[in-house]
C-alpha cells in the first residue's frame, strides 16, 4: 500500500484527468518508449522543440514541415549540403546557372541568337535585334528593293520605327559569359577587354615575328618562348628574307604619303562634301546603284557613282560586300584633265574609310573613270559590316578631294 502511494505521488496527474493510476512497470515502460522515439526522430538526440510528436515522420509536405519547425528544416538542409553537394546547395547552383542561361536566351538577338555586343534594337512588337543584324536587314531590304521586316513577326522595320532597348543592353552586359580562351566566366560587358588584354590564355605572337618567328601561343608562355627563341641569334642574311615582306608594305605607305604631299603642292585643289543616294537601273533585273547630284569643280560639272559588289546579280545572297565608285565628267572639255581624287570621311559622315588615291585622264572620249574600290576597314567581316551600315542609311555622306595637274 505504501508503494502505491509513493508511486502515485511521484507521477502527478492533471486535475481533470480521468486516466487510471499507473504502476512502476508501466511508468518505466512509457519512459523507455519516449526515449526510443526521441532518439529515432532526432538521430543524434536533437529533438524538435515545439513540434507535436505525431507530426514527425507523418508524411507532411516539406513546406508545412518548414512552417511547423524552421529549426529542423535549416539543420537538415545544412546536413544535406555538407553531405557531398547533392543537397539544396548543389541544387541552388544548378538553378542559378539555369536561370542565367534562360535569361541570356530571352535577351539574345532574334537573327544571330547571340547577346548584343553594342546596341540592341527592337521592332514595334518588341522582338530584339543586335545592331549588326539590324543594319544587315536594312541593307538586304535596300539591295532587294523591298521593305525590311522583322524576322519574327514580319512587321516593317526602319531606323525611324525601331527603337533602342537600353534595359536589355544593361541586363545583357551583366550576364556571365565564358571566355573563349580560358573558359572562365566574366560579365559580358568586360569579356572583350579580358580576352584582348587580360586573359593569360589569349593567343600572342612572339616579339620577333617581324624577323620571321612564326610562334603563336598563350600569353603566359610568351616570356619563356622569347627567352629561348632562336631568331635573335640568326644571321642578317637569314633575317633579310622576313624583312623584305615587311619592307614592301612600308614602301607602299611611304609612296602614298609622298604622293599626297606632292598633290598638296598643286595649284588647283578642291573638295566637295557630297551625298550619294540610292537608285535603280532600268534593266529587267533592277540593280541598285548610288549617285550624287551634280557638283562643280575646275569649271566643270561632275558626278560620283557607286555600285555594290560590282553590280552582282543578287548581292543580298553574299555575306561579303564591297562598294566601288567612279568619277564622271558631265560637261565637255576641250583639253585633257589629269585628275587625282580620293574619298574621305567628311564632317557630316561617320564612314570609316582608308586613304587610297586614284588617277584618271579625262578627255572628250573618256569622261568616266574606272570603278575603284572604296577602301573600307581591313578584313572581309569588318568591311562587310561597314558596308551594311552604309547601305542601311538613307544616303552615303563623304568628302571628295580632287587635284588638277596643270600641263
Amino acid at each position: 500500500m505504501s508503494t502505491v502511494e509513493s508511486s502515485s505521488s511521484a507521477v502527478q496527474q492533471p486535475p481533470s484527468s480521468t486516466l487510471p493510476m499507473l504502476g512502476d512497470n508501466q511508468v518505466s515502460t512509457m519512459q523507455m518508449q519516449m526515449q526510443a522515439s526521441t532518439s529515432s526522430a532526432g538521430g543524434s538526440g536533437n529533438m524538435s522543440v515545439g513540434v507535436p510528436l505525431d507530426t514527425q515522420g507523418s508524411g507532411e509536405p516539406p513546406a508545412k514541415k518548414q512552417m511547423l519547425d524552421p529549426n529542423a528544416a535549416s539543420s537538415s538542409s545544412g546536413s544535406l549540403s555538407s553531405g557531398g553537394g547533392s543537397g539544396p546547395a548543389g541544387a541552388g547552383t544548378g538553378t542559378h546557372e539555369k536561370l542565367a542561361y534562360r535569361i541570356s536566351t530571352a535577351l539574345c538577338c532574334a537573327v544571330c541568337l547571340d547577346l548584343p555586343k553594342t546596341a540592341m534594337y527592337q521592332c514595334q512588337m518588341g522582338h530584339l535585334m543586335c545592331a549588326a543584324c539590324f543594319t544587315h536587314l536594312l541593307a538586304d531590304g535596300r539591295l532587294r528593293d523591298q521593305i525590311a521586316t522583322c524576322p519574327n513577326c514580319r512587321v516593317e522595320i526602319s531606323k525611324s520605327t525601331a527603337s533602342r532597348n537600353l534595359a536589355v543592353e544593361k541586363a545583357a552586359s551583366e550576364l556571365p559569359s565564358e571566355c573563349q580562351f580560358c573558359n572562365k566566366e566574366f560579365p559580358y560587358k568586360s569579356l572583350e577587354r579580358h580576352e584582348q588584354h587580360e586573359c593569360q590564355e589569349r593567343p600572342t605572337k612572339c616579339k620577333y615575328h617581324r624577323i620571321g618567328c612564326q610562334w603563336r601561343g598563350p600569353y603566359h608562355e610568351t616570356t619563356e618562348h622569347e627567352r629561348n627563341c632562336l631568331h635573335p641569334q640568326k644571321s642578317g642574311y637569314e633575317v633579310m628574307a622576313a624583312l623584305e615582306a615587311h619592307d614592301v608594305k612600308i614602301k607602299e605607305e611611304k609612296k602614298m604619303f609622298n604622293t599626297l604631299i606632292d598633290l598638296l603642292s598643286y595649284e588647283k585643289i578642291i573638295f566637295n562634301d557630297l551625298q550619294m543616294k540610292p537608285y535603280r537601273t532600268d534593266e529587267y533585273v533592277h540593280k541598285l546603284f548610288y549617285e550624287t547630284a551634280r557638283f562643280s569643280a575646275f569649271n566643270q560639272q561632275w558626278v560620283v557613282k557607286a555600285r555594290i559588289n560590282n553590280s552582282q546579280r543578287d548581292p543580298h545572297q553574299s555575306n561579303e560586300r564591297t562598294i566601288t565608285y567612279q568619277l564622271i565628267l558631265k560637261t565637255k572639255t576641250s583639253t585633257p584633265m589629269s585628275i587625282h581624287f580620293f574619298a574621305l570621311k567628311g564632317p557630316f559622315s561617320d564612314m570609316k574609310v582608308s586613304t587610297q588615291i586614284y588617277k584618271h585622264e579625262f578627255t572628250e572620249t573618256s569622261t568616266e573613270s574606272d570603278y575603284y574600290v572604296l577602301p573600307l576597314p581591313d578584313g572581309n567581316s569588318t568591311g562587310s559590316s561597314e558596308c551594311n551600315r552604309m547601305l542601311a542609311n538613307k544616303g552615303i555622306n563623304f568628302r571628295l578631294l580632287m587635284f588638277l595637274l596643270n600641263k
